[in-house]
């Protein structure tokens, strides 16, 4: 079943349970998913709709740091359920040490070298890594091994 397909089904059972705050997480969800169709006149593929979960749960954690520094931990708590919904979407993640591996890899395959080719093999680790891995780990292991 495609990822998009799983999430509507979820919405539904969401519905049948009467389980709000989950619903009105996915219906989120599947309204930035409707967005991206409409404004790109595209029919979203699993990895695409990866991608916008991931942006959600980006989100997420931006607004729970801030919420967290203004003393807001109600909404810092609505925030931290809404991403624990939005995981469940994402495949399972590379650990930090396969994230090493396979930007150790890429960066040999490019035959890059130095902080100068950081945006050459950042492309090629979105492109390889995408959902796969959190691009901040990944970002971070790409400095890591063209300092090296």
């Amino acid at each position: 079943m495609a990822l998009k397909e799983q999430i509507n089904d979820d919405m539904k059972t969401a519905m049948r349970a009467r389980d709000s705050e989950r619903l009105a997480t996915i219906r989120l969800l599947m309204a930035a998913l409707k967005q991206k169709e409409v404004d790109e006149r595209i029919v979203l593929d699993d990895a695409a709709v990866i991608g916008i979960v991931d942006k959600l749960i980006k989100q997420r954690k931006d607004s729970i740091e801030a919420f967290r520094k203004a003393e807001r931990h109600d909404l810092a708590d609505k925030e931290e359920a809404e991403m624990k919904v939005l995981q469940g979407y994402l495949p399972v993640r590379m650990s930090a040490q396969e994230v090493s591996d396979a930007v150790s890899a890429l960066v040999a395959s490019l035959g890059a070298s130095g902080p100068g080719d950081m945006g050459k093999v950042m492309a090629a680790a979105k492109a390889q890594l995408a959902g796969q891995a959190d691009m901040g780990q990944v970002s971070a292991a790409v400095k890591a091994a063209l300092a090296g």
